[in-house]
């Protein structure tokens, strides 16, 4: 991932399969990935081998190899729950896939926030949100909402614990630092590898904003 430089046109492996998709600047897709019907917002990246449907993902995204987002149910209530009853075309291609088997899935979206990490070989469930600033860690299961900035693993995924206190998670989104341009995030490049996240938070918000706690920066 990322041998050349990224930039407004997304990178995508030759090997990957993009089906109906929005992709923002400075994306990269790895190999043999698959994304279908799905947005990716800018500077997000998925590695080789995942497989994405029916979802929106936000800028910054870090998804590691592995990871399959928003997997299909068979229908089990059926005398055949295999996928000959909705992919009808591929055994005969006289008869038309199932629309309606479709738009159930299609339904059920997920929505992942910025600045979200999803570790090798995680799976999300049909309908999940994944809130900004989350860590699902490597294999999980996600079978519920992730609040922002809490960090999920295991079967199912469970919280254990929150990058940041509320004050300072609420302060990040604020800012909102995902939406500054290209030149502004460079400027700042040297902050965000070496400044504690409440030193970067009082020098880089607006004058008169005030956190949480109700103390300005220079109380």
């Amino acid at each position: 991932m990322a041998e050349q430089p990224l930039g407004l046109e997304p990178a995508l492996d030759p090997s990957a399969r993009v089906v109906d998709c929005r992709l923002g600047r400075y994306t990269e897709i790895g190999a043999r990935t698959r994304l279908t019907e799905t947005i990716l917002g800018d500077y997000s990246y998925i590695a080789q081998d995942g497989e994405v449907i029916y979802t929106a993902v936000g800028k910054f995204c870090s998804i590691a190899a592995g990871v399959r987002i928003n997997p299909g149910n068979h229908p089990m209530e059926r005398a055949a729950q295999a996928h000959f009853t909705y992919r009808a075309r591929a055994y005969w291609p006289e008869e038309a896939d199932e629309p309606a088997f479709f738009d159930r899935r299609r339904a059920s979206p997920i929505a992942i926030g910025h600045d979200v990490w999803i570790g090798h070989g995680a799976v999300i469930l049909p309908g999940r949100t994944i809130g900004t600033g989350a860590v699902v860690g490597a294999g999980a299961i996600v079978t519920r909402d992730v609040p922002p900035y809490t960090i999920v693993v295991g079967n199912p995924a469970r919280p254990v614990r929150r990058r940041f206190p509320e004050p300072v998670a609420e302060r990040l989104e604020r800012l909102a630092w995902w939406d500054w341009d290209h030149e502004r995030l460079r400027r700042a490049l040297p902050d965000f590898r070496a400044l504690p996240v409440e030193a970067f938070l009082d020098r880089h918000e607006e004058p008169g904003v005030v956190p949480q706690d109700g103390r300005r920066p220079s109380d």
